[in-house]
């Protein structure tokens, strides 16, 4: 997939060490933990956005049955389209797997996320308050404070069905 000049490929070994460094940069370590399961994200599958030779975007997906989790998304570039090419390509994989949804979970304090999802079509599926206080113990990475200093609580799952 193109959109300017901005290139959607498979994550492989070349990106491994480039995916660590991101997911402890964003996430603070490999682990991601959503509905309180840890994911050991470096090992998921994942696509990579290129702009110009460079890596700007990075999307890491698990596909579990008829449903696929959006487990990581990291556009680093503003306003270039990365998220909208990563996340339509993982919905286009899933379509392909027969998925019946793509979902994911965000905090409470991530208003671009939220604002970002809801643009692109997915609803806000469950809220899992205080959830983020059992993550904690599967990984105390997790800041206690957020964006714009919104204290990290509730977990918040969209999705968007496929069917």
């Amino acid at each position: 997939m193109k959109n300017s000049a901005i290139e959607i490929r498979d994550r492989d070994a070349r990106d491994e060490e480039w995916v660590r460094e991101v997911l402890k940069k964003y996430w603070y370590s490999t682990r991601i933990i959503s509905r309180g399961r840890a994911h050991e994200a470096e090992r998921l599958p994942g696509l990579i956005a290129h702009q110009g030779g460079v890596r700007v975007g990075l999307v890491l997906y698990e596909l579990v049955g008829d449903e696929c989790e959006i487990v990581s998304l990291n556009s680093l570039t503003e306003i270039a389209g990365v998220g909208s090419l990563l996340v339509d390509a993982v919905k286009a994989i899933a379509m392909k797997s027969q998925c019946r949804r793509v979902w994911l979970v965000t905090t409470n304090d991530n208003m671009q996320a939220l604002r970002f999802y809801q643009r692109k079509g997915f609803l806000l599926s469950a809220l899992r308050l205080n959830a983020i206080q059992q993550s904690r113990r599967m990984k105390p990475e997790i800041p206690i404070t957020g964006h714009d200093g919104i204290p990290i609580r509730d977990e918040i799952e969209l999705e968007i069905s496929l069917r």
